[in-house]
């Protein structure tokens, strides 16, 4: 899952996107508002995390930005500044969640999830399709005969991304956006070796290959 850090705090960015890849999120950074405008319009994220105090402007700036060109995934604010009044602001720019600092990386991932559920429809930490059941928090997946079987980030990132829209057709292209970082240049071989993995889970039949478009998750398998 696909996510974009603005701040401006370097050691706390590091620091976060240890954390947040360690949760099951593959995440660019940046630290200026005028980068952020262009990865939210130009770049498929999930959810964003942005800091409102930035050094070349201000992040509601960022926001309201956003959602005037629909920029519609979810967005936490996160900031130093503590008063109701920014909070209200945040939020009526278009925030779907506010976090003051300092702050405990645990809620900060907990708040993250329970956005990204509501902008998908869901109320549970699971995504479910079909007889398979992906837990968020332990990054375990349980199928139908009841067992349970834990998954490294990356199986479990892109397990998430075929589950969540069962029935759609990835590229592999797609696929590698929401599994790596800007930073990373991925070979469409590493994704074929993690389908191979995952089909062993899941079954052949369940992640299906659509010649020359990509691969799809058959829930009624």
């Amino acid at each position: 899952m696909r996510l974009l850090l603005v701040e401006d705090d370097c050691l706390l960015a590091d620091g976060l996107t240890r954390q947040l890849e360690k949760a099951g999120f593959s995440v660019d950074t940046t630290q200026t508002a005028k980068q952020a405008i262009i990865l939210g319009e130009q770049e498929d994220y999930r959810v964003g995390i942005l800091d409102l105090g930035l050094p070349d402007g201000n992040g509601l700036d960022v926001l309201r930005r956003w959602r005037t060109s629909s920029v519609s995934f979810p967005v936490l604010i996160l900031t130093a500044r503590g008063d109701w009044q920014d909070k209200v602001n945040g939020l009526k720019a278009g925030a779907d969640d506010y976090l003051a600092k300092p702050f405990q990386a645990e809620e900060l991932i907990a708040r993250l999830y329970a956005i990204v559920r509501r902008s998908e429809g869901r109320v549970q930490a699971t995504v479910k399709a079909g007889r398979f059941e992906l837990d968020e928090n332990r990054q375990s997946l349980k199928i139908g005969d009841g067992s349970v079987h834990s998954l490294t980030g990356t199986e479990f990132r892109l397990l998430r991304c075929l589950m969540s829209r069962p029935g759609h057709v990835f590229s592999k292209e797609q696929l590698i956006e929401q599994l790596y970082n800007l930073n990373e240049s991925p070979s469409d071989n590493v994704i074929e070796a993690y389908i191979r993995r995952l089909r062993k889970l899941v079954g052949a039949e369940t992640i299906a290959t659509r010649r020359g478009q990509g691969y799809l998750f058959d829930d009624a398998v």
